[in-house]
């Protein structure tokens, strides 16, 4: 045993690298747009997120723009969820506090094992560039069935901040982590 007391933590930092390098190169994912307003035309953050996991190598299987309507949220991520095709759902918008953000308690409803983490990494890193207003932001993770879903405010730059920070650099290594053990059926 080594004197060392860096040596477990250079150990565990190899078995991280070790677990990224396992990840899977090219997730397939579907990006979801809540907005009453937008449209494909004008839809930045769709696009932003088509871009950017497209530009690491991934595969965009579906994109769709819903309004902030908790049916039509549910129904279209269900159908994603149930898609084996899709690795990843990355939906953008809906996630303040205003009346009509329904898409936080929509997708937590759906999500059967919770991401905290995502969510606190996501609202510190927003707080170095737009202060006390991160903690209006209600953007969350989670995993459903062998699915991981990210949800993020409809702003083109807290967008490219979860994509650069958080999303882009782990996303193969979520979706090892899932299908490593799938979940049991009962």
């Amino acid at each position: 045993m080594s004197s060392d007391p860096t040596a477990n933590l250079f150990h565990q930092s190899q078995s991280t690298e070790e677990h990224r390098a396992a990840a899977q190169d090219a997730v397939n994912f579907a990006v979801l747009t809540v907005s009453d307003t937008r449209t494909p035309e004008d839809d930045a953050s769709g696009r932003l997120i088509r871009e950017h996991l497209g530009f690491r190598g991934h595969n965009l299987i579906a994109a769709e723009i819903v309004p902030d309507d908790a049916g039509r949220i549910r129904a279209t991520l269900e159908a994603w969820v149930g898609d084996e095709s899709i690795d990843a759902i990355i939906v953008n918008g809906g996630t303040g506090i205003a009346g009509r953000d329904v898409t936080y308690p929509t997708i937590s409803a759906l999500i059967e094992k919770q991401m905290p983490g995502f969510g606190e990494l996501f609202r510190m890193l927003s707080w170095q560039e737009v202060g006390a207003a991160s903690m209006l932001s209600r953007a969350t993770a989670g995993v459903t069935g062998n699915t991981v879903i990210f949800s993020l405010p409809g702003s083109a730059n807290a967008v490219r901040l979860a994509l650069e920070k958080l999303i882009g650099p782990e996303l193969g290594h979520v979706v090892l982590e899932i299908k490593k053990h799938p979940p049991r059926s009962s």
